[in-house]
């Protein structure tokens, strides 16, 4: 007996046949965990823009960046969060395309991540660590279900 399975036509299937199945499920976890990394990502890049935006005692003082200053990478944050949220909701929807553009965000999110981690060091590396799991996800799992066997 084979461990590999061979995807059979949909014709076998409407016969009756006990052996043969119609899709593959597989991966369908990994893209709803994608789904849900990216707006729990969403959120919390929010709640750190509005807290650097802000001029909020959370962040390290004397933090030196490469380019601008708290500030602006707070405005980038909270710009970023309104897209990842907007491609969590495309991924949970199958939306053709969004796949790409959850990769493209959280692939920015993880840059930005490593810009920003001299505000507050272990998060940004938790959240970069997230990115890399989104990416996986949607890369790996994220495509037509027809084309998954």
């Amino acid at each position: 007996m084979s461990t590999v399975e061979q995807k059979r036509s949909a014709d076998e299937y409407a016969a009756g046949r006990s052996d043969v199945y119609a899709g593959d499920a597989r991966g369908d976890g990994w893209v709803l965990f994608a789904g849900i990394m990216l707006a729990m990502l969403a959120t919390l890049n929010f709640i750190d823009g509005v807290a650097a935006v802000s001029n909020s005692t959370f962040f390290t003082e004397n933090a030196k960046y490469v380019l601008s200053n708290l500030n602006t990478w707070g405005w980038v944050l909270i710009c970023m969060s309104v897209v990842q949220g907007l491609a969590a909701v495309g991924i949970w929807a199958r939306v053709s395309g969004m796949r790409w553009l959850g990769v493209a965000i959280a692939s920015v999110n993880g840059i930005v991540q490593l810009i920003f981690i001299d505000a507050y060091p272990f998060w940004s590396l938790t959240l970069f660590t997230l990115d890399i799991l989104v990416i996986y996800g949607l890369v790996a799992y994220g495509g037509p279900r027809d084309a998954r066997a």
